[in-house]
């Protein structure tokens, strides 16, 4: 099982490569799903790894598959960090478990 990262950059994707993360950069909605889809139905992939600036715009796309499918997805920061990756660990770890409240 690997991993596989989509980014939105270069500099992210050469950045993994070198510690063997393979990956794929995408320029669009449309390049974005393909790519995506092709990695949810890839039985080598145990892990995918999506840039936070794709996922601000394609987030809608992935969340519904973040608690149903049998690999995980995880959001990483990049060069466009906003901080909000934290926020978004919060929101997946209190769906996952159920419940609205604060986490500790």
């Amino acid at each position: 099982m690997r991993f596989f990262l989509i980014s939105d950059n270069i500099d992210t994707a050469m950045g993994l490569l070198l510690v063997g993360i393979e990956g794929v950069v995408v320029h669009g909605e449309d390049e974005f799903k393909i790519v995506f889809e092709t990695a949810l139905n890839d039985n080598t992939i145990a892990l995918i790894l999506i840039t936070e600036l794709l996922m601000s715009f394609y987030g809608s796309l992935v969340y519904p598959f973040k608690l149903n499918v049998r690999k995980a997805i995880v959001q990483i920061p990049d060069r466009h960090n906003s901080g909000e990756t934290e926020k978004l660990m919060g929101k997946y770890i209190r769906d996952a478990i159920g419940g609205g409240g604060a986490l500790v």
